[in-house]
């Protein structure tokens, strides 16, 4: 003889059905999308005003209210190029840049390796001498670098400009790059010391090929900074080593026609960052998740 038990409606959990649960989730990411959007857009206004405010014909191009019906015209890029020497400024940068960029890693990847092998307190107190010095105001740094480039006679170079560059970047090459190193495990090294390896052949044939997202990502932030670089390359230059930074501020304040000039030349500094961005951007996320495992 069988018996069926009647269940207790008191101890029945009501849970909620799959389909909601589902769309919660869903829910949620339409609004962080939303939210992601509207953070998107207004950051790029300035950049979409400029785009804007240069493409007009200059008798409009800064009316105040702003007319944003109008024939869109390049006259302002060919300007820039024409009547000035941009091309000039924008190889300076660009070598600047490039020499700041491999001086900092060949000089960042053995010191950061250093510091991340040797545990004792002087490399603690390396890396926060090294903040406080990447912390000071930039003015603080560049004027003993003036009166130094006076002297010795390299003044307004673009290879002052780019060693200037290496001295104040290198603290933060050498932190992002010691987090890097600290998170390969150490029996690496005592496997390749046994094996008869040296400091030297080890960090180089055996480290720096396992830091490839590293220096990429140490690589591309180097450069930004350096390509982006305004205080320094304003005193260190004067005509001949000139970048495109300090040619806009020399823009600003002049002709319609020549504030516009310095317009389209922040375009084409700044559009070529924000793709060479999007192309590295798996290299920035991977290494930088990577090296903050960590610390």
């Amino acid at each position: 003889m069988t018996t069926s038990t009647v269940p207790d409606l008191n101890s029945v959990v009501i849970t909620p059905t799959a389909s909601r649960l589902r769309r919660r989730p869903a829910r949620s990411s339409v609004l962080i999308g939303l939210f992601l959007i509207v953070v998107c857009v207004v950051m790029l206004v300035p950049v979409i005003w400029t785009a804007a405010s240069v493409t007009k014909p200059t008798d409009v191009a800064f009316l105040n209210p702003p007319v944003f019906s109008y024939h869109p015209t390049l006259k302002a890029f060919v300007d820039l190029w024409q009547t000035t020497y941009f091309y000039k400024y924008l190889i300076n940068t660009l070598v600047v840049a490039v020499i700041s960029t491999v001086l900092a890693l060949v000089i960042g990847l053995p010191a950061a390796y250093a510091l991340s092998r040797f545990g004792s307190w002087i490399s603690p107190v390396l890396l926060i001498l090294a903040l406080i010095f990447r912390a000071l105001p930039r003015f603080a740094v560049v004027l003993p670098m003036y009166d130094l480039s006076r002297a010795i006679g390299v003044y307004d170079t673009t290879y002052a400009v780019a060693i200037a560059l290496v001295a104040i970047n290198q603290p933060f090459s050498i932190w992002l790059l010691r987090n890097f190193f600290a998170e390969i495990p150490r029996q690496l090294d005592g496997a390749a010391m046994i094996d008869g390896c040296t400091r030297w052949q080890m960090l180089r044939k055996i480290m720096i090929p396992l830091m490839g997202p590293g220096i990429i990502t140490a690589g591309i932030f180097i450069f930004l900074f350096a390509f982006q670089e305004y205080m320094t390359a304003l005193i260190l230059t004067d005509v001949e080593a000139r970048t495109v930074p300090v040619f806009i501020a020399t823009q600003l304040g002049q002709t319609l026609p020549m504030l516009q000039q310095a317009g389209a030349a922040a375009l084409l500094l700044t559009l070529p960052v924000i793709a060479f961005a999007f192309i590295a951007q798996k290299y920035l996320v991977a290494g930088l998740s990577s090296g903050s495992v960590k610390g």
